[in-house]
């Protein structure tokens, strides 16, 4: 949807689109109202559906309007119209830190401390009026032209109460800067986002994430079970209090990491100044202690066998006098009472040594979690142990598990402790792992396929999308969902919203934790621009004319005789169609020739190598006188014709005496010129006009 010219609440008028996140289209806009630029965040079309998305959008954007500090964007209003929800915002001039990573790389680390310092003030603020921000990473912190680090995207935070923080329905921010908790689902808090700060940290003195993997379940296995390679490791010009920073920051466990971001602050700020002292306190684990068995008390009080029998023996001591007196007149039975008493006294012996030596026997309680190297014990080599004691009675029952690795002991009952002993017979109970939770929704994921629709390319990413969601909606795990990811690339063929390419065939059968990759048309990179008329302009002028509409020009030249030199005469689109930037557009350029004069110098003497006769003298002779008579003949005369091309400039008739014959012509490009004697060609030449005036002799 382009909303470019669309005024919204009757004050906001979009400009421009100038970013596109996960969930929003950011454009710039113009307030109306206040006459100042904004930036306006508009919901995508996918998540307006969701009412419970809705209500949790617009309150924690209003949660978040609260927030007042120089590196928190700052909201001013929330509003939605024609099912449009939007969230106006501070307009930043400046890049986002994951662009200034991309260009620059490794970032020295005062500057990156400096950096953490504003983003850890801002997280301080917030955490203060219980706003956790949940998605910090490089991509929602812009750098100011100023070096100001301001973080955005406050607006899908969520205003903690006493109920936890869940994702809906989908995804919030990227796994590579989740926290442990996050990545697992579970409570998330401000200590969650001081761990996405350490990432960050991280990434800004490496140049890397510290987890990083080909699917998002793949990352967020690691980031609940593995350590970090120390960024020092990467970079040995971070100083040792920085790097202990981070990894403190980093910690899995949220008890171990710093407690809320003023801590934070006073260590990369102390780091500023002691950069190498070591003041950074890491909680270290204690190793496993054996678990001590408390003896029962019972109450003194209670015991009232004592007194009973007491009683008992008061009651026939009252009665012994009669009893006695019996005995004493039969003497038989007193004998035979003596032996009945002796006999029972040895049955009683006998009964209760036999008791004694066929009780179970006793056996130190072995330990079933770890083995004798501190190693966690396997399923299997922990029921081995007790077959191998004799110890037959035990149950084995199953439970996830973050910290345990898969099929390994997680706990006994009884517990494991020196010097104390069970009968062979008493119940033993095993607690074994079945892995972590991500651990059995990525074997899930695995195990469950879907059939890709038939056809994806073509179609507009909104209903593919559907389509690919409708794939899973009838199994009864919601977990179970199919993973794309949308790229969104310039086209100058294809429209905007409509999938170009899918990187897995259309009909193809695949399992869950395959992660799709969709590429959408964004349309054209280029603007619609109206083609101005540059005809009669000069070429330098249509050039920047056409130039400063993003044309390209390209210049042909012609001979117009009826139109001034250097002009424009035609141009290859003509003026009010509409094209789009970087279109080729053709000028036709007026070139006349460069024009200059001949002069022709004709000797025509030299040329017809002609002789003057000499004069003849004739002598008379008579009776009285001589007489001598000198005639000079007639000199010849000739027509002398000069030509230019059809053009005659000279034509007369000359004594071939002559030498000084003389015709000038004005003209362009190469011309023959003729000079005719009689009508008979004496010289025949081409001559460039073109190259300035010049004079040729004909001689």
């Amino acid at each position: 949807m382009n909303l470019v010219g669309k005024m919204l609440d009757n004050r906001y008028e979009i400009l421009e689109k100038i970013g596109n996140g996960g969930m929003a289209t950011v454009y710039k806009a113009k307030c109306h109202v206040l006459n100042r630029y904004v930036a306006v965040k508009v919901l995508k079309d996918e998540f307006t559906t969701d009412s419970d998305f809705i209500k949790k959008f617009n309150s924690e954007a209003q949660a978040a309007a609260s927030l007042a500090h120089p590196n928190i964007v700052s909201i001013y209003d929330v509003g939605n119209e024609d099912n449009l929800y939007y969230i106006v915002m501070e307009l930043i001039q400046g890049k986002t830190l994951k662009e200034i990573i991309v260009e620059d790389g490794i970032l020295s680390w005062k500057w990156s401390v400096n950096i953490a310092i504003q983003i850890a003030s801002a997280l301080e603020v917030a955490h203060k009026n219980n706003i956790i921000h949940r998605d910090i990473k490089p991509h929602n912190i812009i750098i100011t032209e100023d070096g100001i680090a301001k973080v955005t995207d406050f607006g899908i935070a969520k205003a903690v109460s006493n109920s936890t923080i869940t994702a809906f329905g989908t995804t919030i921010g990227s796994v590579h800067y989740f926290s442990p908790e996050h990545a697992k689902g579970g409570f998330t808090d401000a200590k969650s986002d001081l761990y996405s700060l350490g990432i960050v940290l991280y990434e800004m003195l490496t140049a890397r994430v510290p987890f990083d993997a080909d699917t998002p379940v793949s990352v967020a296995l690691k980031q609940v079970q593995e350590e970090p390679v120390e960024p020092i490791e990467y970079n040995d010009q971070i100083p040792n209090s920085v790097n202990m920073i981070i990894l403190k920051a980093m910690q899995k466990n949220p008890n171990y990491r710093y407690q809320n971001a003023t801590e934070m602050l006073e260590d990369l700020s102390r780091s500023l100044k002691n950069p190498e002292e070591d003041f950074v306190v890491i909680h270290k684990t204690a190793g496993n202690s054996p678990t001590q068995k408390i003896p029962t008390i019972y109450d003194i009080d209670k015991n009232t066998d004592r007194k009973a029998k007491k009683s008992d023996k008061q009651e026939s001591t009252k009665k012994k006098s009669k009893f006695g007196q019996f005995l004493e007149q039969h003497k038989a039975v007193k004998i035979m009472l003596i032996i009945a008493v002796c006999i029972g006294l040895f049955l009683a012996a006998m009964f209760g040594t036999l008791a004694i030596f066929s009780r179970p026997s006793q056996i130190q309680i072995p330990n079933l979690v770890r083995d004798e190297n501190g190693n966690a014990r396997t399923e299997e080599a922990a029921i081995a142990l007790l077959e191998e004691l004799g110890l037959k009675n035990y149950t084995v029952e199953y439970e996830n598990s973050d910290e345990v690795e898969k099929d390994h002991v997680i706990s006994q009952k009884p517990d494991y402790q020196e010097n104390y002993t069970i009968n062979v017979t008493e119940e033993i109970k095993l607690m074994v792992s079945q892995g972590s939770l991500d651990e059995a929704l990525a074997e899930k994921l695995k195990n469950t396929k879907v059939k890709l629709p038939k056809k994806m390319v073509g179609k507009k990413k909104e209903d593919l999308i559907k389509e690919l969601e409708a794939l899973t909606e009838d199994l009864d795990d919601e977990d179970l969902v199919l993973q794309y990811e949308i790229k969104e690339e310039f086209n100058e063929e294809v429209e905007a919203g409509i999938v170009t390419e899918v990187d897995h065939e259309a009909g193809e059968e695949i399992s869950l934790d395959t992660s799709l990759t969709i590429t959408v048309s964004k349309g054209s990179q280029y603007k619609d621009v109206t083609v101005p008329s540059v005809v009669n302009k000069s070429e330098a002028d249509a050039k920047t004319a056409l130039g400063a509409l993003g044309l390209k020009v390209d210049v042909v030249y012609d001979e117009n005789t009826n139109k001034s030199d250097g002009i424009v005469i035609s141009q290859s689109i003509n003026a009010s169609k509409t094209v789009k930037e970087g279109t080729s557009i053709s000028i036709t350029v007026n070139k006349l020739p460069t024009k200059s004069k001949v002069t022709v110098n004709v000797n025509l003497k030299s040329l017809m190598n002609y002789t003057e006769p000499e004069p003849v003298t004739n002598t008379a002779s008579n009776e009285t006188n001589t007489t001598s008579t000198t005639t000079t003949p007639e000199i010849k005369s000739s027509k002398v014709v000069i030509k230019v091309g059809d053009d005659t400039i000279y034509s007369e008739t000359k004594k071939l005496t002559t030498t000084d014959i003389t015709a000038s012509y004005t003209a362009s490009g190469v011309k023959d010129v003729k000079v005719y004697v009689d009508d008979v060609v004496k010289y025949n030449k081409s001559v460039d006009f073109s190259a300035g005036d010049q004079t040729v002799t004909v001689e």
